[in-house]
């Protein structure tokens, strides 16, 4: 089924991305509070988002990185519809199933996060992006924990600041005070959590390396440009 090697590590790179991706948007709509911080529990699965896209920006070059964020962004799109669709349809009701209110209490509030999130998923992975290839064009192969911690620090900064605006204080769900805190919370979290995988990232690379190392060279590109 697959040409090569390096066709395999994308689609279990993209298959890893694409998931936590969409696992981060539908749980998106839960806020938690740790002392006074406030965040939403969606942040949890963009660690892994961070990892896969340094990666595949190593190995695939900005192309890889690029259409599979647009691919991305369509599946979460679908993702939407489904779930629109879902809260329309009645429900069948026992005492044990779920009813339309809780269906819409879980999942009906969270589809213009949704739509938040993909405009700020958009606009962070291509930033992102941008980034990291200016520093890997400036430092060539070495220094691999600046790229990936510098385009995160850039993009994630931006992302926080776009879904928290559009999905909860632009439609009055937090105050602005509420809107500060849990921007910047979220993305303190998740940039200390870029930084405490940076040798996941190395470990990721040290693996892949190794596994194309006997990769047939007429089918296996070693430019990702």
């Amino acid at each position: 089924m697959f040409k090569s090697k390096k066709d395999i590590v994308y689609i279990i790179l993209a298959g890893l991305f694409i998931t936590n991706a969409i696992v981060a948007e539908l749980t998106g709509g839960k806020l938690i509070q740790i002392g006074p911080f406030i965040m939403s529990i969606g942040i949890l699965p963009w660690p892994i988002v961070f990892i896969t896209t340094d990666i595949i920006n190593e190995h695939f070059g900005r192309d890889g990185v690029k259409k599979l964020s647009f691919i991305t962004a369509g599946l979460i799109a679908y993702c939407i519809l489904i779930l629109f669709i879902g809260t329309k349809i009645p429900a069948f009701e026992t005492a044990e199933t779920v009813n339309d209110e809780q269906f819409y209490a879980v999942f009906g509030q969270g589809l213009f996060i949704m739509v938040a999130s993909i405009i700020a998923f958009l606009v962070s992975q291509l930033i992102d992006v941008t980034v990291f290839w200016f520093l890997r064009n400036k430092t060539g192969k070495k220094m691999i924990w600046l790229r990936s911690t510098g385009s995160t620090v850039i993009s994630q900064l931006i992302d926080s600041f776009i879904v928290s605006g559009i999905a909860f204080w632009l439609t009055g769900k937090i105050t602005t005070s509420q809107y500060i805190n849990m921007s910047f919370t979220g993305y303190t979290f998740k940039l200390i959590l870029a930084v405490a995988l940076t040798p996941l990232i190395y470990l990721g690379h040290y693996l892949i390396e190794k596994y194309l190392h006997t990769a047939n060279p007429e089918t296996d590109s070693t430019n990702p440009e």
